[in-house]
């Protein structure tokens, strides 16, 4: 469990998305935290997080894409220190087929499609960064999907 404060502010926004439907009320309180830890010159872990988690809550693909597009920057900042000084149970490298997952999504709505194998592709090579746990499962099954809607065998 996380000992991040800003990780829990980002955790009640996504649990207004995803657990109870709230996807405005999430937007509006992934903005203020935006604003709260100084945008992109923020923590990068929180930034990266803070992007990854924003992008879901989009309505526009090119919004969702340059969320997408802060969180893998952000990501490349981060450490594996820093994420263990959060509590977080991942290590960097987990962060990345879930971040390439999305970006492969947004290129693939985009018809961007050669861009959309790509961060396949980098996904797929850093699946083994996860475990075998709720967390692992999600991501695979969300690779298996975009594969399939790329017309490609997982």
């Amino acid at each position: 469990m996380t000992t991040d404060q800003t990780l829990t502010r980002i955790g009640q926004a996504v649990e207004l998305h995803h657990h109870q439907g709230q996807r405005d009320a999430a937007r509006d309180l992934f903005a203020q935290i935006w604003d709260d830890i100084g945008g992109e010159q923020g923590d990068p872990l929180h930034v990266c997080v803070l992007a990854h988690s924003m992008a879901d809550v989009q309505d526009d693909v090119h919004e969702e894409l340059m969320w997408d597009l802060r969180a893998l920057a952000a990501a490349d900042r981060v450490t594996d220190e820093e994420v263990a000084q959060a509590g977080v149970a991942l290590p960097v490298a987990g962060l990345y087929p879930s971040l390439h997952l999305n970006l492969s999504e947004c290129y693939r709505k985009l018809g961007d499609l050669d861009r959309a194998r790509e961060h396949l592709r980098q996904a797929r090579d850093g699946i083994g960064a996860l475990g075998d746990d709720e967390y692992g499962r999600l991501i695979k099954g969300g690779l298996e999907r975009v594969a399939q809607q790329l017309g490609e065998a997982l």
